[in-house]
């Protein structure tokens, strides 16, 4: 004997029952069969809503009741040939009739009693049974149908009705050991009491009733099939990546299926569990897909201790807590009573060695009964200040991991919140059962598809991490950014297992969002059509996709932007910063955001303030981290003002040099924060902030080189004046070709105390030989004494400066 049940999408129409038909007709060729049938799809909605339009006496529901004779109608006329649909199509209309019936009796009293609610939802499964019936007749295959509901007896509990197993398996035998048909026909979802009243069976009720069938025939197997190939590792709706599961337990899928699973529901477990009957989870649109097979002993587990990750919404989380509960037996003996009493699920319970609290999950619908009858059972303890109040936290979810052998293998839990702590998803409640086939969280529920994403991405991705980009600024670096995040997306996914989507992208006009990731390829005329920029809005968008891994890329020169980092790390999102104002800014504020990074397990990397795409700031991190100490340093910062000095001989005014300098993309957006020293001024706190100093841009020495002239009015200004003072340059230049040296500006730091300035470097200095654009950087520390440790190289230019941010993200991502 086998069962094979169908619902839901497989029985939804006239060709999803022809998809039934065929997979029944395979069947039966090797066994005698039992088909559980639950209610076309919908139907049982749309049964219930009748029946409440009615109750408050909404005529309306006579045209909800037309719809669904008119859909079995039809049905039956193209599942049945003209020939053989008389009788069925009598039988239909008859129980449509008697559901009028009824619905016009619940109008007239204005009352749906659960008894009846359960007369009115079984007229789906009984319908829909006799349409498979009669298709599978028309076909040619010999089918019985069979009323459920003289089989299986429950109690009166009306929706939620309890099997009386010893009557309905031997009613089961009995029938099917005399009856002479091999294949069968049966009504999921329904019973009925010793009576003879119509019962239900409750949430999965028809799944049950093919278990109940399995149980009882001792079956070979029980297939259920459903519109998806199986149990996955978690939602695909939540993570597009899911997986299918081809075996699992039975203790396994009854923890996924509790905490959330739809594929099966619990109560189907446990009767084909006691008699080690396999479940088979197939896909009625894929039967040839392998699907699940859930089974007392899994030995395929490819290598993975989790076998699912599933979550539970609309929870809300019950405190109790108090001194006069610590040492006191009873309290909680009390507290699940008070929770029975009103007929209250507890769906996780958590409490702390010291006893002085005990904290529930529940569902949200039930809290306004929960808070009443636990402070009223309390009363005396809270009014005598031995008990606080209810505390009750709205708002909230539950995430579990599930898996038999994660008892054997330490470091699960761990891992687990490990993953969802460097996310910025804040943990309420835990609670793990000595079996340890299961580990809760309560988490916010706004988190719930951000923590999913990361335990799938920790548990089961064996393919690449993804990674979220919001980039502000699309101007010379910016663009040039996007340029190599495109040439390299699929290198980094098969290389270094990097997904890195770019979800977010402004300039100062306009700003675009996409969650399922920007097309570098068409991003310039996306943005150009997108909203006006508003900075707030895109810093409130970035936040409220709450997605994970993700970073914040700031790739412009404005203050704004720079205030803004903190609203940012305070929900795990890491920052990457070529905006050299944040750093530069009051020590209190750099410090903050260090620290806020620290606290919320984000990234703030600004790798290319000091020297474009050179290694400065992470080289100077190794020395510190391994235990080296920075006692000078030396350096040219400025790949503008190297630029200038080297291009300067007299011949062409310096004014013209500069704005050279300023047109090949060497220059900040206002060049004379490159020729008054303030950028050099920033680079060189930034590294003696990082090497441990306190450090104020106004405890930095700038021995400028500019006329005060020059820095005053417009940038156009600006260059006329320095035309004006092209004596001043020309005699600074001079002097140094008459003492056989060269002009470098150059920065040190040394005994806490920092300095900018114009020098004449002889030749025999390590900074005499640096060309074009090019930075060096001069770390003296206890183990680079009298030789330096250099970094030389390209300190300026868009492609070098994206390029730094390029590192940076992929470091932030790791």
């Amino acid at each position: 004997m086998q069962v094979l049940k169908f619902g839901g999408t497989s029985v939804a129409n006239a060709d999803n029952i022809n998809k039934v038909v065929a997979i029944v007709q395979k069947a039966i060729q090797h066994d005698k069969t039992i088909v559980v049938v639950s209610a076309f799809g919908g139907v049982t909605d749309s049964l219930l809503k009748a029946g409440a339009l009615a109750a408050i006496a909404d005529e309306s529901y006579k045209e909800v009741l037309t719809g669904i004779e008119h859909r079995h109608i039809e049905a039956v006329k193209v599942l049945v040939p003209v020939a053989k649909q008389s009788s069925i199509l009598s039988w239909v209309k008859q129980r449509c009739n008697e559901i009028e019936d009824i619905c016009n009796g619940v109008f007239l009293l204005g009352e749906l009693s659960d008894r009846t609610r359960d007369r009115i939802v079984s007229y789906g499964e009984l319908i829909s049974s006799q349409i498979v019936t009669a298709r599978l007749k028309a076909v040619g295959a010999e089918a019985a149908w069979k009323d459920s509901r003289e089989l299986i007896i429950t109690d009166s509990n009306h929706s939620f009705a309890a099997v009386d197993f010893a009557v309905t398996d031997n009613n089961i035998r009995n029938y099917f050991a005399a009856a002479p048909e091999a294949l069968f026909v049966v009504p999921g979802f329904v019973a009925s009491n010793p009576a003879g009243l119509t019962t239900t069976l409750g949430r999965g009720g028809s799944d049950y009733t093919a278990a109940i069938y399995a149980s009882a025939m001792d079956a070979k197997v029980l297939e259920i099939w459903t519109d998806v190939s199986g149990m996955m590792t978690a939602d695909p709706r939540v993570v597009p990546n899911a997986k299918a599961l081809p075996h699992i337990s039975y203790q396994e899928a009854m923890e996924l299926s509790h905490f959330g699973a739809k594929v099966i529901y619990p109560p189907t477990i446990q009767p084909v569990m006691k008699k080690n009957i396999p479940v088979w989870i197939k896909n009625t649109f894929e039967p040839d897909a392998h699907g699940t097979v859930i089974e007392s002993e899994v030995s395929k587990r490819n290598g993975n201790n989790i076998r699912g990750i599933t979550s539970i919404n609309d929870i809300a989380l019950l405190s109790l807590e108090g001194p006069g509960m610590v040492g006191i037996p009873g309290f909680s003996k009390r507290l699940f009573e008070a929770l029975a009493s009103e007929e209250i699920n507890v769906i996780l319970i958590t409490q702390g060695s010291s006893e002085h609290s005990i904290c529930v999950g529940i569902d949200i619908a039930h809290v306004a009964e929960a808070e009443a009858v636990v402070n009223k059972a309390f009363a005396y303890e809270i009014e005598t200040g031995k008990v606080d109040p209810l505390v009750v936290e709205v708002g909230l979810s539950i995430v579990a991991l599930v898996g038999d052998n994660m008892k054997s293998h330490p470091g699960v839990s761990g891992k687990m919140f490990g993953a969802i702590g460097r996310n910025g998803v804040n943990i309420r409640a835990i609670a793990q059962g000595s079996s340890e086939k299961n580990i809760s969280a309560v988490i916010a529920a706004r988190d719930v598809k951000k923590a999913i994403n990361v335990l799938h991405e920790e548990f089961f991705e064996t393919t690449y991490k993804q990674v979220n980009l919001f980039i502000a600024g699309a101007g010379n670096v910016g663009s040039k950014l996007l340029s190599q995040l495109q040439q390299q997306q699929s290198w980094l996914q098969e290389q270094l297992r990097l997904q890195v989507r770019i979800i977010g992208i402004a300039n100062s006009r306009k700003m675009i969002f996409k969650e399922e990731g920007i097309n570098l390829g068409k991003w310039k005329e996306e943005l150009e059509a997108g909203y006006p920029m508003e900075l707030d809005e895109f810093i409130n968008v970035a936040r409220s996709f709450n997605l994970r891994n993700s970073v914040f890329v700031d790739v412009t020169a404005n203050d704004r932007v720079a205030q803004i980092y903190e609203r940012l790390l305070e929900k795990s999102i890491s920052v990457v910063a070529c905006n050299k104002v944040a750093c530069s800014s009051a020590y209190a504020y750099y410090r903050r955001l260090k620290d806020l990074a620290r606290e919320f397990n984000a990234s703030f990397l600004f790798e290319t303030n000091v020297g474009a795409g050179l290694p400065v700031i992470g080289t100077l991190n190794d020395l510190l981290r391994s235990g080296d100490t920075v006692n000078r340093i030396q350096a040219v910062l400025s790949g503008t003002l190297n630029f200038v000095f080297n291009n300067y001989n007299g011949e062409k005014s310096f004014a013209t040099v500069v704005k050279q300098a300023q047109d090949e993309g060497y220059t900040e957006p206002d060049p004379r924060l490159d020729l008054s020293g303030t950028d050099v001024m920033r680079k060189i706190m930034i590294l003696a902030r990082e090497s441990g100093e306190r450090l104020e841009m106004d405890d930095i020495t700038n021995n400028t080189f500019m006329p005060p002239s020059c820095m005053k009015g417009s940038v156009a200004d600006f260059y006329a004046e320095m035309e004006k003072q092209e004596d001043h340059f020309k005699e600074i230049y001079e002097q140094a070709v008459k003492a056989g040296k060269k002009l470098k500006f150059v920065a040190s730091y040394e005994n806490g105390k920092a300095a900018v300035g114009l020098q004449h470097i002889d030749p025999q200095h390590d900074l005499y030989h640096l060309y074009g654009k090019d930075n060096v950087v001069l770390f003296y520390t206890n183990r680079y004494v009298e030789q330096p440790l250099v970094i030389k190289g390209a300190g300026a230019g868009a492609e070098v400066t994206a390029s730094g941010v390029f590192a940076d993200i992929i470091r932030g991502a790791h």
